[in-house]
């Protein structure tokens, strides 16, 4: 895993109300105990880490949020644009489901 998964997996566990250790980018978020009101959190703590903004509408976007992979891809997704596809160049590639 590279340090962008690691960064969004820690972050999701620590809002987890009993944090799984076998979280993987196949896991997806429905298992993992979180509150809406902390998804709002883990939202804000992805954006600092990154220095990104998650564009999130629940009822237009719940397709891309599915799993810890799909989270990953977005996060990638956005950075890469931020930095003007500096992260492709740089090797990052999509998680694998």
């Amino acid at each position: 895993m590279d340090e962008v998964a690691t960064k969004i997996i820690d972050v999701l566990k620590k809002h987890m109300k009993t944090p799984k250790e076998d979280v993987g980018l196949a896991t997806p978020l429905a298992e993992l105990d979180i509150e809406s009101l902390d998804l709002a959190m883990i939202v804000f703590d992805i954006e600092d880490s990154f220095g990104i903004e998650i564009p999130y509408n629940a009822n237009e976007e719940a397709e891309d949020f599915k799993t810890v992979g799909s989270v990953v891809d977005r996060v990638r997704l956005l950075i890469e644009a931020k930095n003007g596809g500096a992260a492709e160049s740089a090797g990052m590639q999509p998680a694998a489901p």
